[in-house]
């Protein structure tokens, strides 16, 4: 496979609040990358995340603070970074919490005006899967990936960027303990 044909899988996620969901760590571990926008919640979450390649890109949520982590994880959170990037093929994408672009009416504008130079924003704070293509940047929320208001289960957007092109997939999984959907 030439370079221009090399497709770079990234598993974006977010809103883990110090509980990843086995399922998501799944997909993570079949992708080349991982972005998570932040409410980590704690240093367990971010060593279960294994993609491939072992680039793990976190950014810190508001509730990712000294009072909310392990005591254990306080100098791993230090670390952490409001706002990241990720240079891929065709493109780079840049990952935030959100909380910081306002409310939810206008945070994709906030975020487009933010990032004009990205060809995609990640975000997560409300916990609510978007994916939004209807202009560049593009703004994705993957929902929550742990056990906190998941409305419907824990979800992962995986991203397949080459030169040629980038794609979106969305993943969400049932609930724990939820009875499958019949068919």
């Amino acid at each position: 496979m030439s370079d221009s044909e090399t497709i770079i899988r990234v598993a974006l996620l977010s809103d883990t609040h110090g509980e990843l969901d086995a399922r998501v760590a799944d997909v993570v571990a079949a992708c080349d990358y991982a972005v998570h926008a932040g409410d980590v919640g704690s240093a367990a979450v971010l060593r279960a995340l294994k993609p491939r390649q072992r680039l793990v890109i976190a950014v810190r949520g508001n509730n990712d603070t000294q009072e909310t982590w392990p005591a254990a994880d306080r100098l791993i959170l230090k670390t952490l970074p409001y706002e990241g990037t990720l240079d891929l093929p065709g493109g780079h994408v840049s990952v935030i919490h959100g909380h910081q672009a306002g409310e939810p009416a206008e945070r994709h504008a906030v975020l487009r005006e933010r990032f004009p130079q990205a060809r995609l924003v990640v975000y997560g704070h409300s916990h609510r899967r978007v994916i939004d293509q209807s202009e560049t940047p593009w703004v994705i929320n993957p929902g929550a990936a742990g056990k906190v208001r998941t409305y419907g289960g824990p979800s992962v957007v995986i991203l397949e960027a080459s030169i040629n092109g980038w794609r979106v997939e969305e993943r969400q999984f049932d609930a724990p303990g939820a009875a499958p959907a019949d068919g």
